[in-house]
């Protein structure tokens, strides 16, 4: 019965955030609102819905380290996973304004909740300065895609007032649909992956991390996979981006607040889970400069690291003889290779930039 609550609320949450997400698009995509700000905002938090919905949820059941484990394990999965898949299908052209703006804040705001959560907890103090953020941020990217998007024809979007009466109550209907399945879902997925935690003897935090994270990100990865096969390149990067401000400012900052005694932060997350999505976070930049864009093998790379995290995961979880060792060559030899790799690219494409722009511009004449 346990399973059949797990995949069941998996399939709730998949289905609601498709409801959302697409009710939420067209209702966005009304008011003239581009592609890629569409992605970073109304496809992200609607995508994003699920670690909401379970965060709150175990948080008010009294399972914080679950509601940690599946925000920090689904920053790391919507990279990782969802970013190495997409680009691993075709590669993935990457916005300017993502690189100069967005990116850095989703490195900054990860910064920012590691050092929050240095002294064991997000407080309810702490989450209110992230709710605030995440008002100033959307009130940010609403008025920027507005601003993009000024020369639309606004005889041509508000054409047929009856029509778009209509259409717009039927996408409402949508959201709201979509809403009360995210809910239905979040509440049988967190009651079995705990009912799971404790038969199987794994803490809550690991199934968080892992289960739970991957489970809440499928949202993510389908639309991303789908926007990347369809040329919708801003959309399936957006997506991602966005999810991950979304899920510290709005998600833990949301549960924070509402939690009793805010967020309990345990010291394997600070010691090791933390520091990989802060990690993960930063690695975004290097790859996004060169070229702008996200070839197919740093997708492959950024799968295959996603598959070493979970092992090392489950080699923590189960004591596993092999724990050490496995460490030992991630740190060793894994990651420093990677390091050098993303550096010798970024200095190639610094060094090559100059000569394409005068290249460009000697064509130009």
């Amino acid at each position: 019965m346990t399973g059949i609550l797990f995949v069941a609320g998996l399939v709730l949450l998949v289905l609601g955030a498709e409801l959302l997400v697409r009710g939420a698009s067209k209702l966005a995509a009304a008011f003239g609102i581009s592609p890629l700000i569409i992605g970073l905002t109304v496809v992200a938090y609607g995508t994003s819905a699920p670690e909401l919905a379970v965060s709150v949820q175990s948080s008010l059941a009294g399972q914080a380290d679950l509601a940690l484990g599946n925000v920090v394990g689904s920053n790391i999965a919507n990279v990782l996973l969802i970013l190495g898949f997409s680009a691993a299908f075709a590669p993935l052209v990457v916005s300017r304004q993502l690189v100069r703006l967005d990116v850095p804040l989703m490195i900054g705001l990860s910064f920012l909740l590691f050092l929050l959560a240095f002294d064991g907890r997000i407080s309810r103090l702490d989450g209110a300065v992230f709710v605030a953020c995440a008002i100033a941020y959307s009130v940010f990217k609403i008025f920027q895609g507005r601003r993009e998007n000024y020369t639309l024809d606004d005889q041509q979007v508000s054409s047929s007032p009856a029509r778009g009466v209509s259409d717009w109550a039927m996408q409402l209907g949508l959201v709201i649909s979509g809403l009360a399945l995210l809910v239905l879902g979040a509440n049988w997925l967190v009651d079995s992956a705990v009912t799971f935690a404790t038969a199987l003897g794994v803490n809550e935090l690991i199934i968080g991390l892992t289960i739970v994270a991957v489970g809440t990100s499928l949202p993510e990865l389908a639309t991303s996979v789908i926007a990347s096969v369809r040329g919708e390149r801003d959309i399936a990067v957006g997506n991602v981006i966005g999810s991950n401000i979304f899920n510290i400012i709005t998600v833990l900052g949301v549960t924070s607040v509402v939690a009793p005694e805010g967020i309990h932060v345990p010291g394997a997350v600070l010691a090791f889970d933390l520091p990989v999505m802060l990690a993960v976070a930063v690695a975004c930049l290097p790859v996004f400069f060169t070229g702008y864009q996200i070839a197919r093998w740093e997708g492959f790379l950024f799968l295959g690291y996603y598959v070493a995290y979970t092992l090392y995961l489950i080699l923590q979880a189960t004591q596993h003889a092999a724990l050490p060792l496995f460490g030992t060559v991630m740190l060793t030899f894994v990651v420093p290779i990677t390091v050098v790799t993303l550096v010798v690219i970024v200095l190639r494409a610094i060094r090559e930039r100059p000569a394409r722009v005068t290249s460009h511009t000697d064509g130009l004449h």
